[in-house]
């Protein structure tokens, strides 16, 4: 007993001394450095207070206003949409996205989202819609607690998402870690499911060589990753909250055994005051921009002048 009590203590003095050499003392209620890198990437907890894009829960839930609200149940024939960045993804007749939840089932069809997830995840009545350009055999319709039937896409319910203003928006992609597109076989657009043929893919996190910027850091979808300099890394801190949430998504972590031409022991785990990791390199946050519609691209690049993709080193590329 008494030397596993010395192996404890000793473990946790370690961990101290790596979380306190990689960043320096955490002095803000912002976030806090993990006490070493992770080795595999660590997924939102669907539980916590906030999500990771500052809508109020888990679920997404936040203030259902504006055009994204008012056309939530457009009648009609639905579409499929070949996204640039998601692939092919279903829309309704307005052309507005369709996404499905992860803690909703497909077999038997039933939605957990209800109450205030439902303002912001409005779903999309089944009398309302036609299988237009999805598979007949694909549609079907699930009863809700509230007796309407909501349409069904390979079992999975469907919904819109208030934030998405315009046709083509695609803001609820990944919210939470839970809410993802839905392709016109029911499954979560641009996430390869298990079973799936392993392709080319990419690594976790690598560089790719940008004829303007030079070599740039990349996520495992192509993403470019940026910095933003009024975030700190002495403490490490962001200063990303709420609406700039919603146009700069934290980075996931990554398995750093998939990691190519950067230094592994430059990429720290960062926690975020909602309670959400993100991953961080040389102790400073690191986000994908909304705008970038296609792998490689840099459209955030220089916006505002506090948005920058970023070398191998962690500078900013300029």
């Amino acid at each position: 007993m008494m030397n596993l009590r010395k192996l404890t203590i000793a473990a946790a003095g370690t961990a101290l001394l790596l979380g306190a050499t990689a960043c320096g003392t955490q002095g803000t209620t912002t976030g806090s450095p993990q006490q070493a890198p992770a080795r595999t990437a660590a997924p939102v907890d669907g539980n916590s207070s906030a999500d990771a894009y500052g809508n109020g829960d888990a679920y997404g839930n936040g203030a259902a206003t504006g055009a994204g609200a008012a056309a939530a149940t457009a009648s009609g024939p639905l579409a499929v949409r070949d996204d640039a960045t998601l692939g092919p993804l279903v829309t309704d007749a307005a052309g507005f996205t369709l996404y499905r939840f992860d803690k909703d089932t497909a077999n038997p069809s039933s939605s957990a989202c209800v109450g205030d997830c439902a303002k912001t995840w409005p779903p999309v009545p089944a009398s309302a819609t036609k299988p237009g350009g999805v598979d007949a055999a694909k549609i079907g319709s699930g009863r809700r607690a509230d007796g309407t039937e909501q349409l069904t896409i390979a079992g999975w319910p469907v919904y819109r998402f208030a934030k998405d203003t315009a046709p083509g928006q695609t803001n609820g992609q990944d919210v939470g870690g839970t809410w993802f597109a839905v392709t016109p076989d029911g499954k979560k657009a641009g996430v390869k499911e298990a079973g799936e043929p392993a392709g080319a893919a990419l690594p976790d996190l690598s560089l790719v060589d940008n004829a303007e910027l030079g070599d740039i850091i990349r996520d495992g979808k192509g993403r470019t990753l940026y910095r933003f300099t009024k975030d700190t890394a002495w403490p490490m801190k962001s200063n990303c909250e709420g609406a700039c949430l919603e146009k700069w998504r934290p980075a996931k972590l990554v398995d750093l055994d998939k990691v190519e031409g950067i230094d592994p022991k430059k990429l720290i785990t960062f926690t975020r005051s909602d309670g959400t990791k993100q991953l961080t390199i040389d102790c400073w946050p690191l986000y994908w921009f909304t705008g970038d519609k296609t792998p490689g691209d840099t459209n955030g690049q220089g916006v505002g002048g506090t948005w920058f993709a970023v070398t191998a080193g962690g500078k900013l590329a300029k």
